[in-house]
């Protein structure tokens, strides 16, 4: 370019008549800027290594992209994406499941493209499933006793959390009124005890007198309306006799009820178990048993703790895997650390409608020394599918077992 431009320069020059000096300095600055053409010449770029790399890296994951796929999915997966590969690179890129299967061979990938045995495949079908609830520990066997008649608490024998045994005394009651009663039908005893005795010496008497009449009626020394007066006496005093002796027996039965008053003035125990609750104290009146119940005013409660139960509550979405016989673990609240055995007894026969549950009685295997009544729990059932249709199908033949409520037990007593 700086070739042409001095060469038209220089023709303009030439073509001058005259040139200045200034016009010659310019020219020889514009030949010193010109550049030679051997200077010019360029030589071709070399070829990069960066140009082969990138072929060959796109070479080498579009190899280890089958290769990846093998390890994870099966053969005709591995097909699909070496067809797509050689589409996309016009065949040069394909890898066939025979190369990929020699790689698995030599170990690159044999747990991974290990098929799952037929134990296995049970194994995953029989899945199992937990189920959670919470629920409480409740007695089934409860006393609440009671005075069966009125009177003034003069003892008690025990203390909440004692132990006792069946007959055991737990309360002294005292009524004036049992003490005359018992002593006015002993009285009316005897009384009838010696009415009953005049009333058989009158029938010996009536019986010996009709016996002499007999003999002289047979002499003809008494007439027939005689002899006859006699046996109607003889009759009236075997009546008498019978009469006193009953009323000697209603007697007896009158001492029997005064005794037994004040017998049932000593309150024991119904049951065996723990005494949970005590209202009893020196000094109170308490009612008859009819009042105490109506009212609610109990004196105490024994607790039977070797009939402890868990009564639980389950999603109502569980109940089709519900049976009795189930098994699984229970945790207290208040002994966290000391999981227990559980077995499902009893299922519900309702459905809670407010809370969407159904409740399980749950018996217990070794649960924590000190556990109590009301304590708090949660349980954990483990049930398998296979298990839960085994047992559908049973329940069509043997229906599961049911309780009506938690307070199943509960007795009172006085």
């Amino acid at each position: 370019m700086f070739e042409v431009a001095i060469s038209v320069g220089s023709a303009m020059f030439a073509g001058m008549n005259t040139t200045s000096e200034h016009d010659r300095d310019l020219a020889a600055k514009l030949r010193s800027l010109s550049i030679e053409p051997g200077t010019l010449k360029m030589a071709p770029p070399k070829p990069r290594a960066r140009r082969r790399v990138i072929p060959g890296a796109m070479l080498v994951l579009a190899a280890a992209a089958p290769l990846a796929a093998a390890l994870f999915y099966r053969a005709e997966t591995l097909q699909r994406v070496e067809t797509a590969l050689a589409g996309f690179s016009g065949g040069d890129l394909a890898i066939s499941a025979d190369r990929v299967e020699r790689r698995v061979r030599d170990g690159v990938a044999v747990e991974a493209m290990r098929t799952p045995t037929e134990d296995e495949a049970k194994s995953t079908a029989a899945s199992t499933r937990e189920i959670t609830g919470s629920g409480y520990v409740v007695a089934t066997d409860i006393a609440t006793v009671f005075s069966k008649y009125e009177g003034r608490i003069v003892a008690v024998e025990v203390d909440a959390g004692d132990s006792v045994v069946a007959g055991q005394v737990l309360v002294r009651l005292d009524d004036a009124g049992a003490g005359f009663s018992l002593r006015g039908a002993e009285i009316s005893g005897e009384a009838a005890a010696l009415a009953l005795d005049a009333r058989t010496i009158e029938l010996a008497q009536a019986r010996s007198s009709f016996a002499r009449s007999e003999r002289l009626a047979g002499r003809d020394a008494m007439s027939a309306q005689a002899l006859e007066e006699e046996k109607t006496a003889v009759d009236k005093a075997e009546n008498a006799v019978l009469q006193a002796r009953q009323d000697a027996e209603k007697a007896e039965l009158e001492i029997d009820k005064a005794r037994e008053r004040g017998e049932a003035l000593i309150v024991r125990a119904p049951i065996s178990g723990i005494v949970t609750r005590l209202d009893a104290h020196v000094g109170d009146t308490v009612l008859s048993r009819e009042d105490s119940v109506r009212e609610d005013e109990s004196l105490l409660t024994i607790t039977d703790m070797a009939s402890l139960v868990i009564d639980a509550d389950v999603a109502e979405a569980n109940i089709a895997l519900m049976r009795p016989g189930l098994s699984g673990e229970a945790i207290l609240d208040g002994f966290p650390g000391q999981p227990f055995a559980i077995e499902v007894s009893k299922i519900a026969p309702v459905i809670s409608r407010e809370k969407g549950t159904v409740t399980l009685r749950l018996s217990l295997t070794s649960p924590p020394l000190g556990m109590r009544p009301a304590m708090a729990a949660r349980i954990r059932l483990v049930v398998g599918d296979a298990a839960a249709s085994g047992a559908s199908a049973a329940g069509a033949h043997h229906p599961p077992s049911s309780f009506e409520a938690p307070a199943f037990g509960l007795r009172t007593s006085g």
